[in-house]
């Protein structure tokens, strides 16, 4: 018998394999580099951290939501008066997030 360690897996076990996980982990990090589904790491040290970056949750807020304060569509950042936020997105569009992954 082969064991390997890259046999393909279908998207609905994948999904129940990474129910624990947080789900800001399906987009990749913009502070640490780290890759779809890999936790984040603190860059000095290696460590691995149990929640992602907060600059994560916002680029996963970012792409899943929209934000209901300013109307951003989801992949669009959000702004204000037409300027946009810089790494970071209003608090009801974090929380809009929360409850589409709910």
């Amino acid at each position: 018998m082969t064991i390997r360690r890259n046999a393909p897996m279908p998207d609905s076990i994948r999904h129940f394999m990474r129910a624990g996980q947080h789900p800001a982990r399906s987009v990749p990090c913009p502070h640490c580099g780290a890759a779809e589904h890999r936790p984040c790491r603190i860059l000095a040290n290696g460590r691995i951290l149990s929640q992602p970056h907060p600059r994560r949750t916002s680029a996963w807020a970012e792409a899943v939501a929209c934000c209901p304060h300013c109307q951003a569509a989801p992949g669009t950042p959000c702004h204000t008066d037409g300027i946009p936020l810089l790494d970071d997105v209003h608090a009801r569009r974090h929380l809009e997030a929360k409850e589409m992954a709910a």
